[in-house]
């Protein structure tokens, strides 16, 4: 398992942003040498965990829950296939980290992860699809595309701070003794709600949003 790529945004225009200015970070990019990845602080405070990478709108991205965005290669290469050939690069849906021969959709909610000599990070949940998302990628029906697919990616959290780069091995760490995986909560959290109660078995590992309604949703239901 390894770090194929540390992928990079600066702002560039976006029409369906809700930056300001109409500016997103997504589109992130490889870059050559060590990057630094630490803790960026709270959601609307806080930005990416990568030294150098920009967030465009604060209020729905970024902050230490999802500091980190790492997606499988292997899972790109399956939208390739789908999307007709479509060549898609290391980076292309706006993910921190592209990986080799790690699930990173199955991953459990908590599981942790040492990426290179010094950096841990956490798995807190799936990343669900927005417009800006869309936008960038430019294919038809992508926001109900991805949802159905439900190959999400995971964010991640920093426990202990380090520089990576591309090429860096990934061990998993740690390992939780429950079943909820970063595909399960984006399930719970979007097409099949009635899952969220089995979400609190994750406990305060879980992205803290997510948490807040697995919870909303367990007192409404008695």
């Amino acid at each position: 398992m390894k770090l194929l790529t540390v992928n990079i945004g600066r702002l560039r225009p976006n029409a369906r942003t809700d930056g300001p200015n109409g500016l997103s970070g997504i589109d992130k990019r490889p870059v050559e040498g060590l990057v630094e990845v630490s803790d960026p602080g709270p959601k609307g405070v806080g930005g990416s965990g990568l030294s150098g990478d920009a967030v465009g709108d604060l209020r729905h991205h970024g902050g230490s829950d999802q500091a980190v965005y790492a997606f499988a290669r292997e899972d790109l290469d399956d939208w390739e296939r789908e999307l007709g050939g479509r060549t898609l690069a290391n980076g292309v849906f706006g993910e921190n980290f592209t990986t080799q021969g790690l699930d990173v959709s199955g991953a459990l909610i908590g599981e942790r992860w040492r990426v290179g000599a010094d950096l841990v990070l956490e798995v807190t949940s799936g990343r669900i699809p927005c417009r800006t998302f869309a936008e960038h990628v430019q294919e038809k029906g992508w926001v109900r595309r991805f949802t159905q697919r439900g190959v999400t990616g995971a964010y991640l959290r920093v426990i202990e701070p380090g520089a990576v780069r591309a090429g860096d091995p990934v061990e998993i760490v740690h390992r939780p003794d429950h079943e909820i995986t970063a595909a399960l909560q984006f399930r719970a959290s979007t097409t099949e709600r009635t899952l969220l109660p089995s979400l609190l078995a994750a406990g305060e590992a879980l992205h803290s949003e997510a948490l807040r309604k697995a919870r909303e949703y367990t007192a409404q239901q008695g």
